[in-house]
């Protein structure tokens, strides 16, 4: 047991070095010859530092943090560099040049008014510029809820009971933030709107599984056209509307789904190609692209390796953007899988590492934890209502941001050990299921997983450890690493 915990940690702590921003940033951006370049090519369009009179960099996120100090050690010290930054709690940092600011509680992803403060500072700094001027925006995890201005007459109050309803009701990424949008002055390429310099580069970190642009922070420089009738059908659809949620923003979207119906909005700042380029130009003639840093893939595929390495056959499943699983599906299908390999037969170690976010629909008396804590348990109560908890299994599951929901945990993981003390706790395994209460019985039994924040945000990363498993033909989806060569028609 001691040998699975220490190479499931070695894991996932490889998971979330891969995807450290300050090194990618420090790694892949490199100014030559005046150009700020990617992975040693000027970027396209170029962008002409030496030229800048002034470069902004805004931008806010669970990585934001990293990413600008990233920024400052890549852009030379002579050029004049400022800017402002939103983060969590308990990430922020002092640079010389960008102002990192914390602007809402760790482990409470929502808005404040310190949000909305500092995005709204953001705008008047991009608003201020020239076409002589450069911007740049880092946009990351959990920037929906850090860049955050509200339409006009919209309350924060409600943007932020809507959004809670919606999460709490299961609503997957892109749904949230399709409502999300459609109530903000920033999202949907509001953020680029407001810039006035001639460039605006993105780089962005995702967090969102098939890295859609204009999804991974509510795409605050992406053209994402607004449909109000979308975002109050989603709020029906999750009963907002009938539980009385929100009713200033149920009156803004039904007018304004009403107006489009009469009278369909203009699509001349809209581009051709903006979901797959990420590159357009604003009414006021700023242009701008972006630029992907890193994913949850990379994570996953840095996870396979340290695997391997430890003497693992590994078979890697990178999530499918277009299946939508809850945590509860997938720790029962984690449990399905590990019966399906077996246990204790003569074959070689297993790893099975995946990629993911999962949802979470929380009951009307729900408890504490989070999608990574319910997919543990839920994978422990399928486990054991086949058989007793095998000593060579191991599953983990945790957020690469160091947080998952509103706890201090950055997920749970249960071996044989961490089982038997479950099973010995005065709370029921089902009944925290129910309730979405993960985090009391895991940490009584030494089930949580602590990081702290970890100043990066790509989705989260699911472990599953078997000692000596027989071969059996990996899953619809799975691609295996680290096979000798006979193996590899079988696992390959």
């Amino acid at each position: 047991m001691a040998t699975l915990r220490a190479d499931a940690e070695a894991i996932w702590q490889a998971a979330i070095a891969a995807v450290a921003p300050q090194q990618l940033v420090e790694t892949r951006l490199s100014v030559e010859a005046g150009d700020l370049c990617c992975d040693g090519r000027p970027l396209q369009p170029p962008v002409q530092l030496t030229a800048a009179k002034r470069i902004v960099v805004v931008g806010g996120g669970k990585a934001a943090a990293s990413l600008a100090e990233g920024l400052e050690r890549v852009l030379p010290a002579e050029m004049p560099v400022a800017g402002l930054i939103g983060v969590p709690e308990g990430c922020g940092r002092s640079l010389p040049r960008i102002e990192v600011r914390e602007v809402r509680p760790a482990g409470r992803n929502e808005p404040t008014e310190a949000c909305v403060l500092a995005t709204r500072q953001m705008c008047d700094m991009l608003a201020g510029l020239s076409a002589h001027d450069i911007a740049i925006a880092v946009i990351t995890g959990g920037g929906s809820a850090i860049l955050t201005s509200p339409m006009p007459a919209i309350p924060l109050s409600e943007v932020i009971a809507t959004t809670r309803w919606l999460s709490e009701q299961g609503a997957d990424i892109g749904q949230l933030n399709r409502v999300r949008q459609a109530l903000s002055d920033v999202k949907a390429g509001g953020l680029a709107r407001h810039c006035r310099a001639g460039r605006l580069v993105a780089v962005v970190i995702s967090d969102v599984i098939g890295d859609p642009l204009a999804t991974i922070s509510s795409g605050p420089c992406m053209p994402v056209e607004i449909d109000a009738a979308e975002a109050l059908a989603i709020l029906e659809q999750f009963g907002a509307v009938k539980a009385g949620v929100g009713p200033t923003i149920v009156a803004h979207l039904r007018k304004h789904a009403l107006e489009a119906a009469v009278e369909p909005a203009e699509s001349a700042t809209q581009s051709t190609e903006p979901a797959t380029a990420g590159q357009w130009q604003t009414p006021a003639g700023c242009v701008v692209s972006h630029h992907l840093l890193c994913s949850n893939a990379m994570a996953v595929e840095a996870a396979a390796a340290e695997a391997a390495r430890r003497g693992y056959v590994v078979r890697v499943r990178h999530a499918d953007p277009s299946v939508h699983e809850t945590a509860t599906q997938v720790g029962q299908r984690l449990a399905d899988e590990a019966a399906a390999c077996g246990i204790g037969g003569a074959g070689q170690r297993l790893a099975i590492i995946e990629g993911g976010e999962a949802t979470v629909q929380l009951p009307a008396d729900h408890g504490l934890g989070g999608r990574n804590q319910q997919t543990v348990v839920s994978a422990v109560t399928s486990v054991l209502a086949r058989k007793p908890w095998p000593r060579g299994l191991l599953i983990a599951s945790l957020g690469t941001d160091g947080e998952d929901g509103p706890t201090s945990a950055a997920g749970g993981m249960a071996d044989m050990g961490i089982v038997t003390a479950l099973t010995q706790t005065d709370g029921s395994l089902a009944d925290a299921l129910r309730r979405c209460d993960a985090y009391p019985l895991l940490a009584q039994a030494g089930g949580l997983i602590h990081t702290g924040p970890t100043g990066t945000n790509v989705a989260d990363v699911r472990i599953m450890l078997l000692e000596n498993p027989p071969r059996t033909t990996p899953p619809n989806g799975a691609t295996s690493h680290g096979l000798p060569s006979a193996d590899a028609a079988v696992d390959g």
